[in-house]
């Protein structure tokens, strides 16, 4: 765990708190969480179905690209289809248990490929079994190289190459979505982008890529008028959607790891509501979808203390919109069936 962007996950401190399930019985597609398997930190199916099956009727997953397992051999290219290979695999001996893990794939393909990129969406599609339904090539730069994972650091203005965004309108013809990781005052380039491919749908990672820690610590203010302003501009893309999470990192500036216990489910949802509201607000529940992010989140609360306050935040909205953004939008958008 040697990025910056990672905490530790600290079983001990993580038993300090433990709290009742909420709604037991509310279906959850968790749409997004990643395996690893890296020095000093693994995060494989039975560590994610034990935080899965922690109380919550999680009935399905979607998995995340994570550079695990990539192919050792063979076409630098293709090295990538290794993670899709494995994690279909996976989905492939847990099936028909509860929840269905990795319903959907999400793997990464090199966009900078431009049309060759074509040879390796056809590789992720054979190596997925019917489950890959859609690519992330991480965008995050930031002057500030400390506050970028190393592992998926990105060149300045990636998202406005030619042939990245080449490569990404060959997405449609697959029938895959687009998955952005970046951060916040990276949104406008996300939005120029995203017009140019409106038959794909195209989904903002944790809540727009919030950044509060080194030189934005002290300008906290104008980072959430800057990320209200990308997001409203974002939101009026009829192809854009929202995943709801993905605030338990140390970028986030939340710092809920260093309580002397871990935060409440009341904590998160008071924490999270000013910016989970407005992406509601904005996108509407039909294309915002919840998230656990784990095992990244996981350093700073449990699996069910972080869905307690999901279901917290959405206590007043309407059995539709929860629907929705628990269930709904994720099946519709990874298209699970």
């Amino acid at each position: 765990m040697s990025s910056s962007n990672y905490l530790a996950v600290r079983k001990e401190w993580l038993a300090l708190h433990e709290e009742g399930v909420l709604e037991p019985g509310l279906p959850i597609i968790d749409a997004h969480h990643h395996f690893y398997e890296r020095p000093g930190w693994t995060y494989l199916a039975p560590a994610y179905l034990a935080d899965a099956r922690s109380g919550h009727n999680v009935i399905a997953s979607v998995y995340m690209q994570a550079q695990t397992r990539y192919r050792r051999e063979g076409p630098a290219a293709l090295k990538a289809v290794g993670e899709t290979e494995f994690v279909a695999g996976v989905a492939q001996t847990h099936g028909g248990s509860v929840p269905e893990v990795a319903k959907g794939i999400v793997g990464h393909a090199d966009l900078r490929l431009g049309s060759e990129v074509c040879e390796v969406l056809e590789a992720h599609v054979q190596a997925g079994q019917g489950r890959f339904k859609g690519v992330r090539h991480l965008s995050t730069w930031d002057a500030d190289s400390s506050l970028v994972n190393p592992l998926s650091a990105a060149p300045k203005g990636l998202l406005l190459d030619k042939a990245y965004r080449q490569a990404a309108r060959q997405l449609a013809e697959f029938k895959l979505s687009y998955d952005a990781w970046l951060f916040f005052h990276q949104l406008p380039e996300l939005f120029d982008l995203a017009k140019k491919m409106p038959d794909t749908p195209v989904v903002i990672n944790h809540c727009g890529g919030i950044v509060r820690i080194g030189a934005y610590e002290a300008l906290r203010s104008a980072v959430f008028d800057t990320w209200l302003q990308g997001m409203r501009q974002l939101a009026r893309l009829p192809n854009v959607f929202v995943k709801l999470g993905g605030l338990g990192m140390r970028i986030n500036g939340f710092e809920f790891e260093k309580g002397a216990t871990p935060p409440t489910s009341h904590e998160l949802a008071d924490t999270w509501r000013p910016w989970m509201e407005p992406c509601i607000e904005l996108f509407g529940a039909d294309r915002c979808m919840f998230e656990s992010n784990f095992p990244v989140d996981k350093g700073s609360y449990s699996y069910a203390t972080c869905w307690n306050a999901f279901k917290r935040l959405t206590s007043g909205a309407g059995a539709d919109e929860r629907r929705a953004l628990f269930e709904g939008t994720a099946s519709r958008v990874y298209r699970l069936g």
